[in-house]
């Protein structure tokens, strides 16, 4: 089968970014001997245009798209993405009639409702590498999709039950050699990796759990790293590990940095850690193997929001996690997400000196939380009257404690005034 794979994206939140998802269920295409064309809109500058060229030469028998973001997760001046998801899956409707297959992180949260607003054929709930796969092998031999782990038909709903791969050196690595010309050339671009899948934390507003489970799962460093060797033999010197929390176990964090310190990689990279378990020896590795910026989601400075976020962390924690990777010249951005359940103008305070007293290099100010499906933070909304119970939240919808909003942008404005590393 020729297969089209498509990267709607084309949003550039904080920094450029690479597909990778995409990229991995394009490979296990690739595996299964079916002809595969990775399309990345970010790289284009008409994605209309782009995708009909594409279509036109191409003449794919099936065709899937990503969705990564859904909105720019601000409540004001808010950008909802699947607006142009839709437009793409319009323009593939007037040149074929191959089935559109929905797909992505932004997907998996919304299953249902975003299938019906794109209008597509189907959509895979979770990891594509198998039940794209697995979908695309029916088509070619005229059999039923219905039963495929995660498919999703429109009309029909959910048909198979999802399957998360517990192992991940069982799903193949997209092949540095077939995709390095699809990899952007900008010197500030930071190569996404991923080592592992699912987070346990629960944290009250998250979405992973919707994406990839609860349930921590894990790549043999010895693979994860000579994969980056190979990105390294390309030029590519710069990475970004997107796992939620690097340092999570440490002994697995700990084993990926001395592969990377005995491969004498030569690159620098940056990840995102969770401010507890990150003792001494750890960030040390962190630091001799090429760590030079860390993301600290604290999110508060009040204990009592820590716990009403489900946050597994102290104050102290943070201190300590903050001051140790400066002592080894990692830089630090912090992150507070305000107004949420139980905010006052008390904790508010509490957070904002706290952040202050951290001496970080960039703090990251979010002001109300985006509301998720089958979080701990939209069942307090529906509870707190924020939204109705049938909402599908796919329409970008906040927590904001009632009367708080606009004092709340103020002070975080005067605060902003004063301190140029702090962003809103």
């Amino acid at each position: 089968m020729k297969v089209l794979m498509i990267s709607v994206n084309a949003e550039e939140i904080y920094m450029s970014t690479w597909p990778l998802g995409l990229a991995c269920v394009t490979e296990s295409v690739r595996a299964a001997s079916h002809t595969a064309k990775f399309l990345d809109l970010m790289q284009v500058d008409d994605i209309i245009a782009a995708t009909q060229m594409t279509l036109e030469d191409f003449k794919p028998d099936v065709i899937g798209i990503s969705i990564r973001n859904i909105d720019s997760q601000k409540m004001t001046g808010q950008t909802f993405f699947p607006e142009s998801a839709h437009d793409i899956v319009v323009g593939c409707r007037s040149i074929t009639r191959a089935p559109i297959i929905i797909g992505g992180a932004g997907y998996s949260i919304y299953p249902e409702s975003l299938l019906k607003y794109l209008q597509a054929d189907m959509g895979i709930q979770g990891e594509g590498e198998i039940s794209f796969v697995e979908t695309v092998d029916r088509i070619e031999k005229g059999a039923s999709v219905e039963g495929v782990p995660g498919l999703y038909i429109s009309g029909l709903g959910l048909t198979g039950p999802r399957r998360f791969e517990k192992n991940l050196d069982n799903l193949p690595l997209p092949d540095v050699s077939w995709f390095s010309g699809s990899v952007p050339k900008d010197k500030d671009f930071w190569m996404p990796v991923q080592t592992r899948r699912g987070c346990p934390m629960n944290c009250s507003y998250c979405s992973t759990g919707s994406i990839e489970g609860n349930l921590l799962r894990k790549r043999s460093p010895q693979k994860v790293v000579e994969w980056l060797r190979q990105w390294r033999e390309t030029g590519v010197k710069q990475f970004y590990f997107v796992d939620n929390t690097f340092n999570l176990p440490p002994v697995y964090a700990g084993d990926l940095c001395r592969e990377m310190i005995a491969s004498d990689l030569n690159a620098s990279w940056r990840c995102i850690i969770y401010p507890t378990r990150t003792n001494e020896n750890l960030i040390i590795l962190m630091a001799e193997s090429g760590c030079k910026e860390v993301s600290i989601g604290f999110e508060s400075g009040s204990t009592f929001i820590l716990n009403a976020m489900n946050k597994k962390f102290t104050n102290d924690d943070v201190r300590y996690t903050c001051d140790t990777l400066a002592k080894h010249g990692i830089r630090r951005m912090g992150f507070l997400l305000l107004g949420g359940p139980g905010e006052t103008r008390e904790t508010v305070m509490e957070s904002l000196r706290f952040a202050d007293s951290l001496g970080l290099d960039t703090l990251k100010l979010t002001v109300g939380i985006r509301i998720y499906p089958q979080t701990i933070l939209a069942k307090t909304a529906v509870k707190d009257g924020i939204i109705a119970p049938d909402d599908d939240l796919l329409q970008p919808r906040f927590y904001m404690v009632p009367g708080l909003q606009e004092w709340l942008i103020n002070i975080v404005n005067e605060w902003i005034a004063l301190r140029p590393n702090w962003i809103s």
